[in-house]
């Protein structure tokens, strides 16, 4: 029965080729994986309330939580309640030991170390959200906002993030060498050509 129910998380479970997800990261309910993104061991994926949709290009480092759960006045039991997606967009980095549970992340953000973004938050391009800060206001973050320290100041900068192009390439050689990965979808990738 174990093994049933264990068979059942892991097909709503959807990589896409060019993704590299170890073995040993949680991922649990209906994920999606884009292309060329790095899930390291110990990331977690937990998807309770609803699917993850994560886009291309993102890097989840070892015990980032990325959570997609019930608000705590909402009891899952009921029928009524509607799952909401969370979609998190392309090139976004979640460093070691964040928590994000915002339902919408676009794209270049950067959730530093064991910084904390809530439920109600919306984030926005290219904004990064400072090591150990914690932002749980109903908000939408304008884009390219900078929230640092320990009082969680703002300001906006003049440039996005730059994506993490190298360090991604880096992981993608390297990753498998040390770590199982997690098995990529087959079919859905266009063909590759034939050589000649």
């Amino acid at each position: 029965m174990a093994d049933l129910n264990a068979k059942q998380i892991q097909k709503s479970v959807k990589i896409a080729p060019g993704a590299v997800v170890c073995v040993e990261s949680e991922i649990r309910g209906d994920v999606t994986i884009g292309p060329r993104t790095v899930v390291h061991p110990k990331a977690r994926i937990l998807a309770e309330a609803g699917p993850i949709v994560i886009g291309e290009g993102n890097l989840i480092e070892e015990q980032a939580l990325l959570i997609n759960c019930f608000p705590e006045n909402i009891i899952p039991d009921k029928k009524d309640v509607e799952p909401k997606t969370m979609t998190i967009g392309i090139n976004n980095v979640f460093e070691v030991g964040c928590i994000s549970q915002a339902m919408k992340i676009g794209d270049n953000n950067v959730v530093e170390s064991k910084a904390e973004v809530g439920r109600n938050v919306i984030l926005t391009s290219g904004c990064i959200i400072g090591a150990c800060c914690q932002v749980n206001t109903c908000e939408v973050i304008p884009e390219n906002t900078v929230i640092y320290g320990s009082g969680c100041m703002r300001r906006v900068q003049t440039e996005r993030p730059q994506p993490q192009t190298l360090q991604l390439d880096f992981l993608m050689k390297i990753l498998p060498n040390y770590h199982h990965l997690k098995k990529t979808l087959k079919g859905n990738s266009t063909p590759a050509k034939k050589l000649k």
